[in-house]
């Protein structure tokens, strides 16, 4: 499916990460009672999605930092969005399996938990795309909140008239607030993960400068779980805006 957009919270997959094939569906749950005449009475008491699965192979120079960014989504334990097609799911990474064969080819298998299933059809009246967005946007501000991500502009930008109207100019300034909250949050995810990749926990250090490590790495994981969540819920808001009508 070399065609597909795949996305996985802030991860875009490309090339050969992405996947021949996703396997989705599940199972319906029920309780079934056999009578003794042999009939069966069976109540269905919900639909029970299978795990996402999919594989493939990260490869070129950003190799091993894509692989890093997508174990510590795994790691997180964040609720992301994964989207491809019309499928749109929120899931958490339950798995990532990685083989380091050198520093631009590291084939992965990964999996995730659905949640819920945001593309299933909604059959009560559904809530206005400003609604939608701005909520995305509380969201992601309080995942992001300790970061130093500023979300005042774009919340305000959408608050203004005409902000999901296509080509009013209200719209064309909330989705360029809305790419400047995603390029924020990207640079604050490359300093976070550069601070747990280059502390080096070694027994030869001082206690205090151990501790002071492990603190620093702590905070920097920390920050990193919540930049990841609130990015996946600023990229659906994105995703939203952009499939606004006039």
């Amino acid at each position: 499916m070399p065609e597909i957009v795949l996305e996985l919270g802030p991860v875009t997959f490309s090339a050969f990460e992405i996947p021949a094939g996703i396997r989705f569906g599940g199972r319906q749950i029920m309780a079934v009672h056999q009578l003794t005449d042999g009939r069966r009475i069976i109540d269905s008491i919900g639909a029970s999605d299978s795990e996402l699965s999919f594989s493939g192979a990260f490869s070129g120079p950003t190799a091993t930092l894509r692989a890093r960014l997508l174990n510590s989504l795994r790691a997180a334990g964040a609720e992301l969005t994964l989207s491809w097609d019309i499928f749109c799911y929120t899931v958490v990474v339950s798995t990532f399996d990685a083989e380091y064969e050198n520093a631009a080819w590291i084939p992965y298998h990964l999996s995730c938990t659905v949640l819920r299933d945001d593309a299933a059809p909604v059959l009560t009246s559904a809530p206005s795309l400003s609604t939608t967005v701005i909520s995305d946007l509380t969201v992601a501000a309080a995942q992001c909140g300790t970061t130093g991500v500023d979300f005042s502009g774009v919340q305000a930008t959408l608050a203004a008239a005409d902000a999901t109207t296509l080509g009013s100019a209200a719209y064309a300034a909330a989705q360029s607030a809305i790419v400047g909250a995603q390029s924020a949050i990207t640079f604050k995810i490359a300093e976070a993960e550069a601070v747990v990749v280059s502390t080096v926990l070694s027994d030869e250090t001082s206690p205090v400068s151990l501790a002071n490590d492990v603190l620093s790495v702590t905070a920097a994981a920390q920050q990193l779980a919540g930049l990841i969540f609130g990015n996946s819920y600023v990229g659906r808001a994105c995703r939203n805006l952009q499939n606004a009508s006039s």
